[in-house]
């Protein structure tokens, strides 16, 4: 009798062990990389990532069990764009994500672009800010990494400003944007914050110049689109229509 407990015990544990591990090997991971850029052009102010762009997706992909690392140029902690930590930009997100001592260790630990590889994802998803547009636009592990992502079938999605990073990227011979909805920060909301001559190019106009079929919102009204597996947001209202959308590709919206 004892004997045959034990085994009942033996077989619970290595049923329960199987399980986990299928759960684990089923669970989704997305990579989120952010622009190392700290320079708002030569006006002498800070720029980084924008929070609310990178919290509202962080934690809609966390709560549904989607496992998340967060990629550099540089490694190592990211700028944080100083605006975006005013009272005045504070939403639900950004408030756990102040609170998120375990986000926040990470964020002071990112992985070196360089060193991460597509097949290691189901989906790679970049938070906006001004500073993607200085390094991420031209970075060369960051154009490889969209293009080893899309051919590979697997969503690539970007937020506000992040569009820009695509902007020498292609897909064989043609530019990744060409005849694809997309839509991102719009010139006039660069003109609304007083930026349009400080930025080194202008993000509607970069998308339209590739062959892009731009579309977008009121100024600061959330605004997505979807065209295959480019998931595009126009600004920083836009991060969870962003995220809900690269939930519904990796199928776990409810």
């Amino acid at each position: 009798m004892k004997k045959i407990a034990l085994f009942a015990i033996i077989a619970l544990t290595a049923s329960c062990i199987s399980a986990t591990a299928q759960t684990k090997k089923d669970m989704k991971k997305v990579l989120f990389v952010v622009t190392s850029h700290d320079k708002l052009g030569n006006t002498g102010e800070k720029t980084g990532f924008w929070i609310e762009e990178f919290a509202a997706p962080y934690y809609e992909l966390l709560d549904k069990d989607v496992v998340i690392d967060i990629a550099t140029p540089l490694g190592g902690q990211p700028p944080i764009d100083p605006k975006s930590q005013e009272t005045s930009a504070a939403t639900e997100y950004t408030k756990r994500f102040d609170a998120d001592t375990e986000l926040l260790a990470k964020l002071k630990n990112t992985k070196k672009l360089a060193d991460v590889k597509e097949s290691d994802y189901d989906a790679v998803f970049y938070p906006g800010g001004h500073g993607p547009l200085w390094d991420l636009a031209t970075d060369k592990n960051s154009i490889a990494l969209i293009e080893a992502f899309y051919t590979s079938n697997k969503p690539v999605a970007f937020v506000c400003h992040s569009p820009a990073v695509l902007k020498n990227v292609k897909i064989n011979g043609e530019f990744l944007v060409k005849d694809k909805k997309v839509t991102g920060f719009s010139n006039t909301e660069e003109e609304a914050v007083n930026l349009t001559n400080v930025v080194p190019f202008l993000l509607e106009d970069a998308l339209r110049a590739n062959g892009a079929m731009y579309s977008k919102a009121d100024d600061g009204q959330p605004y997505a689109v979807e065209d295959g597996l480019l998931i595009t947001g126009q600004n920083a209202a836009s991060p969870k229509l962003v995220a809900e959308k690269l939930l519904n590709q990796l199928n776990l919206k409810k």
